[in-house]
C-alpha cells in the first residue's frame, strides 16, 4: 500500500519551507520514524520522519522546492523491509549520488545523524558506520566526526578531487582567480533581514564597562566538583551572568521592556535568550521564566539547547519570544564588540574574553581576570543613565557573587 509523506503543520509564524536535503531515494529501505528529508524555514530546520516502514517510492518535491503545510513530498510503499544495505545497493540513484549513498549504506549510524552532522559526513564522503558515537544513545555528534577525520588524516574527499585537479592539469589557467556564487540559506537570509530591521527601526547605542571576575572564578573553583557531582552539569560563567542580569533588570525594569508602536511593554517575567552559534547561523534559544531558575537549572537548560543546536534539533518554540538576550563573543576570542539588538527586545548584553590585566587594587598593581561587557540598547526608551546603571549593577553582582544569592 502506498502511503503519502506530507509537509507537517508549520507554526503560525512560518508561511512555507524549502526542501533542503533528501536522505532517501526511490527504492531505498525506510524504517518508521527515520528522517526522510530536511525542510528549512527562516528560523529552524525541520526533520520529516517516515510515517511507516517500507520502501521509498516517488519523490514529488525535490531539493530546493518551496512547500507549505500539507503539500505532498513523496510516497512510501508500506510493507516488510529487507536490510537497508541490500535495498540501497539495488537502487541506481544512490550509486550515482555519493552523498546519498554514504548515508543509505550505513545501518549503524545514518538514522542517528542530525542534519548538520549528516552534511559533514556527506561532504567528506565518510562512512558513518565506522564512526563511534558519543552522544545520547550512541548518537554521532559533530565532534565525533571531526575526531574521526583527524585520526584518519582529515578524511577522504574523492567527490571534490576532479574540481581541484582541473587547474593543475591546465597550466595556462594556473593561478587564475575564481569566485563562487552561493545563495543564502533561508535562515541566513532571515538573520540578515532582522539585523537590518534592528538597524533601521531602533536607535541603538552601546555602553561599556569592565568586570573583575576574581570572586566568580574562585567560587567556581571551590564548588566545581561538588556542583557537577550533585547536578550533573558543569558550573559555567553564563549562569552567573544570567542571574546578574536578572537582578540588574529588577532594578532597571526598562531594560527588560520592548517597544510596540508608541507603547512601551514592561514584562514582569524574564525570558532570557542565549545566543548560540551553529553551522547554519545564529539562533537564540530562550530560558523561560529565568528569574525562577537555580544556577543548576540555568546550566542544564543552556547545555540542552547547545546540544540541540549542534544537532539541528532546535524547535521554533525554543527560539520564539524572549525579553532580553545575552551573547558571548569571548568564546571566539572577542575582546570587545557592539552586539546588535534582537527585535523587539530593547537591550542585549555582550560578554567577552577574560584576560589577566594589571589593575590597581588597594594601591597596588595586581593581575586580575578582567572582562569587558557591553550593553547595546534602544535609546528610544532606555536613557544613557539607565544603561550605565544596569552595567554597574551587573558589575557589582559579579564582583561580589554573594549578592546573587541574597538578591541585594
Amino acid at each position: 500500500m502506498s502511503v503519502e509523506v506530507k509537509v507537517p503543520n508549520l507554526p503560525e509564524s512560518v508561511a512555507d519551507a524549502t526542501v533542503v536535503t533528501w536522505h532517501k531515494r526511490p527504492g531505498d529501505a525506510v524504517e518508521r520514524d527515520e528522517n526522510l528529508v530536511d525542510l528549512e524555514t527562516d528560523k529552524v530546520v525541520l526533520e520529516v520522519p517516515a510515517p511507516v516502514s517500507g520502501v521509498m517510492g516517488d519523490i514529488v518535491a525535490e531539493d530546493g522546492a518551496t512547500v507549505v503545510s500539507g503539500d505532498l513530498l513523496a510516497s512510501i510503499n508500506e510493507g516488510e523491509v529487507a536490510a537497508a544495505p541490500a535495498a540501497s545497493s539495488d537502487a541506481p540513484a544512490p550509486a550515482a549520488d555519493a552523498p546519498a549513498a554514504s548515508g543509505a549504506t550505513d545501518t549503524s549510524g545514518a538514522s542517528k545523524l542530525s542534519p548538520s552532522v549528516r552534511r559533514l559526513v556527506d561532504e567528506n564522503n565518510l562512512d558513518a558506520s565506522k564512526i563511534t558515537g558519543t552522544g545520547n544513545h550512541g548518537r554521532i555528534t559533530k565532534a565525533d566526526v571531526q575526531a574521526f577525520m583527524s585520526a584518519s588524516g582529515g578524511g577522504a574527499k574523492p567527490a571534490a578531487a576532479p574540481a581541484s585537479a582541473a587547474p593543475a592539469a591546465a597550466p595556462a589557467v594556473a593561478g587564475a582567480r575564481t569566485e563562487q556564487r552561493v545563495p543564502m540559506s533561508r535562515m541566513r537570509a532571515r538573520i540578515a533581514e532582522r539585523m537590518v530591521e534592528a538597524q533601521s527601526t531602533a536607535a541603538m547605542l552601546t555602553s561599556f564597562n569592565e568586570v573583575d571576575l576574581t570572586e566568580v572564578k574562585a567560587l567556581r573553583a571551590r564548588y566545581r566538583d561538588s556542583f557537577e557531582k550533585t547536578h550533573g552539569v558543569r558550573l559555567g560563567f553564563m549562569s552567573f551572568f544570567v542571574r546578574a542580569s536578572i537582578e540588574a533588570m529588577r532594578k532597571i525594569p526598562v531594560v527588560n521592556a520592548s517597544v510596540e508602536g508608541n507603547d512601551v511593554i514592561y514584562h514582569d517575567y524574564h525570558d532570557v535568550g542565549i545566543a548560540v552559534s551553529t553551522e547554519r547561523g545564529l539562533v537564540v534559544p530562550v530560558l523561560r521564566n529565568a528569574e525562577g531558575m537555580s544556577f543548576a537549572q540555568i546550566e542544564q537548560s543552556i547545555n540542552a539547547y547547545a546540544l540541540k543546536a549542534r544537532e539541528g534539533q532546535i524547535a521554533i518554540e525554543d527560539i520564539t519570544g524572549g525579553t532580553f538576550t545575552i551573547t558571548n563573543g569571548g568564546v571566539f576570542g572577542s575582546l570587545m564588540s557592539t552586539p546588535i539588538l534582537n527585535p523587539p527586545q530593547s537591550a542585549i548584553l555582550g560578554m567577552h574574553k577574560i584576560m589577566d590585566r594589571p589593575m590597581v587594587v588597594d594601591g597596588e598593581i595586581v593581575a586580575r581576570p578582567m572582562m569587558y561587557i557591553a550593553l547595546t540598547y534602544d535609546h528610544r526608551i532606555i536613557d544613557g543613565k539607565e544603561a550605565v546603571q544596569f552595567l554597574v549593577h551587573v558589575k557589582e553582582a559579579l564582583e561580589d557573587p554573594a549578592r546573587l544569592m541574597l538578591q541585594v
